[in-house]
């Protein structure tokens, strides 16, 4: 695949139009191809899904739902939506889709506008903790605008606390219940929230932003036959368009299609939406179902390494696609071993972790996941091989990209990609 082919047919045009633009698309592809992407919360979209993004959809102004536009010319757009919504719905076993969502924080904003008024109250985990800044934490509208109360991690297992939920539902009779989270590395226990949601008469929702990858390759549980509804964002480990979408059963649909279009969004992104049915269409495939477990594999393998190197993952390792270490062990924080990675072509991010005695900007852990490398190809032996890399540059280096260990990491990362390259030509 030449980089012409990969951009499309247009994109020599672009070049000669706009070469700044064009170098940064190119740049951001020799980024890709040159460096270990181990972001939890990325992946690498499909050609394919790639196409659909940049159509001619991208044009169409299709306010509403398909057959009941507020604009005319929609027959075509209608089309790649009930694609989606359809396939959206088989790939999950679902009642009800809804896949306008701009984003993974705006299926969220619609679950709030269908079930909640402004001060009501929700249950959901704590951000230091694991969970996510749309669950109710300060700075975001969920905490401005709602009463949000927080569980947590159990101090001995590092797990999330059932109990805690149980205590904190019966004693705060919230209205809305949450789980899921950003820095979750064990598997939720949805049959028990379930059953506590049912008792205090609140709805369970279950933000899968992270995980619903592994579910759409029934690779781990589904949250869908337990929750009220689950929202997601489609980029992560499910390796589409970075937008969001929801499901849930038929009887909040209306409440909730209503919560996106008109209360919270306006027109939706129909190119975006069909790069989501080309994705949802890959992921329907016994290849996807094999990849989400190879994810899996690869995640527990690093976890593994990584331990092996005093690093020490919480909860002693991952049922998921990612691990979150905690680095004082080796006495380096979040921060700088977010940098020395960095310098040395290792991409991943400094992340708290519970009861973190650092703040959030400098972190005492990280947080890796497999997603890309296990796109690009990697198994198993190759974990061990950037469980050895990042050790190396997080316990030598300096975060200088000239320095010898840089250099020398560079070398092995350089290594593996050329193996097992992002994008190949």
């Amino acid at each position: 695949m030449t980089d012409d082919t990969f951009y499309g047919s247009d994109y020599a045009a672009l070049r000669d139009f706009d070469p700044e633009v064009a170098d940064v698309l190119l740049s951001e592809l020799g980024r890709i191809r040159s460096g270990l992407q181990l972001i939890a919360s990325e992946n690498l979209s499909s050609p394919e899904v790639l196409t659909a993004l940049g159509s001619t959809l991208s044009n169409k102004y299709a306010e509403g739902y398909p057959g009941r536009r507020y604009y005319g010319g929609c027959s075509e757009v209608d089309k790649a939506e009930e694609l989606a919504i359809e396939r959206c719905k088989t790939l999950f076993d679902a009642e009800h889709a809804n896949v306008q969502a701009h984003s993974g924080a705006s299926a969220n904003q619609a679950v709030y506008g269908a079930f909640l008024k402004p001060g009501e109250k929700l249950l959901a985990m704590s951000l230091p903790h694991g969970g996510h800044l749309t669950h109710g934490t300060k700075v975001s509208f969920s905490g401005k605008w709602f009463d949000a109360v927080h569980y947590g991690v159990h101090p001995d297992t590092e797990d999330v606390d059932y109990d805690e939920i149980e205590r904190l539902a019966k004693e705060e009779r919230p209205k809305l219940i949450c789980a899921g989270g950003s820095a979750i590395p064990r598997l939720i226990d949805f049959e028990r929230i379930r059953a506590i949601a049912d008792e205090v008469g609140a709805v369970f929702w279950v933000d899968a932003a992270h995980f619903i990858g592994l579910v759409a390759g029934k690779a781990i549980p589904s949250p869908v036959p337990h929750a009220d509804v689950v929202t997601f964002t489609t980029h992560k480990v499910l390796r589409g368009p970075r937008s969001g979408a929801l499901v849930c059963k038929e009887e909040h649909a209306a409440a909730l299609d209503k919560a996106v279009f008109p209360m919270m969004q306006g027109g939706p992104q129909m190119h975006t939406i069909a790069a989501k049915a080309v994705n949802f269409k890959e992921c329907a495939t016994p290849e996807y179902a094999q990849y989400a477990r190879d994810v899996i594999t690869n995640a527990q393998a690093l976890a593994s390494g990584l331990t092996e190197h005093g690093m020490r993952p919480t909860t002693g390792g991952t049922d998921t696609h990612l691990a979150l270490v905690d680095l004082q062990p080796v006495e380096v924080t979040g921060k700088d071993a977010e940098a020395r990675c960095d310098a040395a072509g290792i991409v991943l991010n400094k992340n708290a972790i519970p009861n973190d005695p650092q703040k959030p900007g400098i972190a005492s852990g990280i947080r890796v996941g497999t997603a890309c490398l296990t796109t690009q190809g990697m198994g198993t032996e190759q974990m061990a091989t950037v469980a050895d890399l990042i050790h190396k540059a997080v316990t030598e280096g300096d975060g200088d990209p000239d320095g010898t260990v840089s250099r020398e990491v560079r070398a092995g990362v350089t290594e593996l990609v050329e193996a097992f390259p992002a994008y190949p030509r």
